[in-house]
């Protein structure tokens, strides 16, 4: 089988016969700054990596859009990290390269997923540890890596799931939120999903959610106190703010809120929008409730067995992973790293329905 051992040379073939070039487009954060277009800059020339022995060249050829792109761009996640430093979180494509020790495990042309800062790239070298080896290069098993990922682990942990409990998700038609009404219905649950569109209602309606508001249209906290006078069992929250408030009052006797992000707030200069915290021991001593939080990174022991099972339900159809490209989009379809900026203010826009996936085109003129 070929393996291509990069260490002598900036210039050479990629298993289909075309030519990889010495340099590639990536964004890089050169500013710190929640303003996602001020702190991100497009690089045109920037030289293609070399593997090194452990490691995989990938040519990405579809990258994830993460609401906490914006929480990285803003140095939020590790002060000491100073611009400029690579973006993106995940990415599915090709091995086009490899070191030897990698090649025990892996060969060029396999396709591979990985979750590693640097995804917002033409190539990214990926140590052949974090790789997820794959069946084909597919946009949707992109939609598992983080957001699937996300839901899984965090239920099975936090929340505590079983047959007839009520569980609330807001944003519930997002990247993550999808994931997470799937997971709760399989475990018999009754879901309820927030949402900002009778469009995403239908696809709520579609994956199994039992009731859906709309929150442009009718008062969530009406619809709680009137359809859930004995509270929720379990909510999964990713909006923050005004949102986390009414989550949390609508919490039954034992409740549980899990916090997995608080979008609202990642555009704001200090990333919180106010909640209504000085009130908070009361509301969790009155009804023995509880508030967790759920960040991906310390649960990484669990993720191998975690994406294995969600591989196995999407490739055995009992799991949906909506893929939206913007096609509804203004100007069309994400294509090219150009359009992650606009990806970006599409999800915060609230336009999107399932994961938001940038396509990125590779020409292959074959020399062969």
């Amino acid at each position: 089988r070929p393996i291509l051992d990069m260490s002598y040379s900036r210039h050479f073939l990629d298993f289909q016969g075309s030519s990889i070039p010495s340099s590639m487009k990536k964004l890089v954060v050169t500013k710190l700054s929640q303003n996602f277009r001020e702190a991100v800059t497009l690089r045109q020339d920037s030289p293609v990596p070399l593997p090194g022995d452990g490691d995989l060249l990938v040519r990405n050829r579809f990258v994830g859009i993460n609401a906490s792109d914006i929480n990285y761009s803003a140095g939020r996640y590790d002060a000491s990290v100073k611009p400029p430093f690579d973006i993106g979180f995940e990415g599915v494509g090709d091995v086009v390269a490899l070191g030897l020790s990698a090649s025990a495990d892996y060969t060029v042309g396999q396709a591979v997923a990985y979750v590693k800062a640097g995804s917002f790239a033409e190539y990214t070298v990926v140590p052949a540890k974090q790789a997820v080896p794959l069946p084909s290069v597919k946009p949707e098993f992109l939609t598992l890596m983080v957001s699937g990922a996300t839901a899984y682990i965090s239920l099975k942990e936090l929340g505590e799931l079983s047959e007839g409990k009520k569980v609330l998700v807001t944003a519930a038609a997002g990247g993550t939120g999808q994931f997470a009404v799937q997971l709760a219905k399989k475990a018999k649950c009754h879901v309820i999903g927030t949402c900002s569109s009778d469009e995403k209602g239908g696809f709520l309606k579609s994956i199994g959610c039992d009731r859906t508001i709309n929150y442009k249209t009718e008062n969530v906290e009406s619809v709680l106190r009137k359809d859930y006078p004995e509270g929720v069992d379990v909510v999964y929250e990713s909006v923050g703010g005004k949102m986390f408030d009414l989550a949390l009052n609508s919490l039954a006797t034992k409740g549980r809120l899990i916090v997995i992000g608080f979008i609202a707030g990642y555009q704001n200069p200090t990333g919180l929008q106010p909640v209504k915290a000085e009130l908070l021991p009361a509301k969790l001593l009155k009804k023995s409730a509880s508030i967790r939080g759920f960040f991906l990174n310390h649960y990484l022991s669990e993720y191998k067995m975690a994406l294995k099972d969600l591989l196995k339900m999407y490739e055995s159809g009992d799991l949906v992973c909506e893929v939206d490209f913007g096609d509804m989009s203004p100007e069309g379809k994400f294509i090219g790293l150009e359009s992650v900026f606009r990806a970006v203010d599409y999800m915060y826009m609230g336009k999107n329905i399932g994961k938001i996936v940038v396509e990125l085109p590779h020409s292959v003129n074959s020399k062969l």
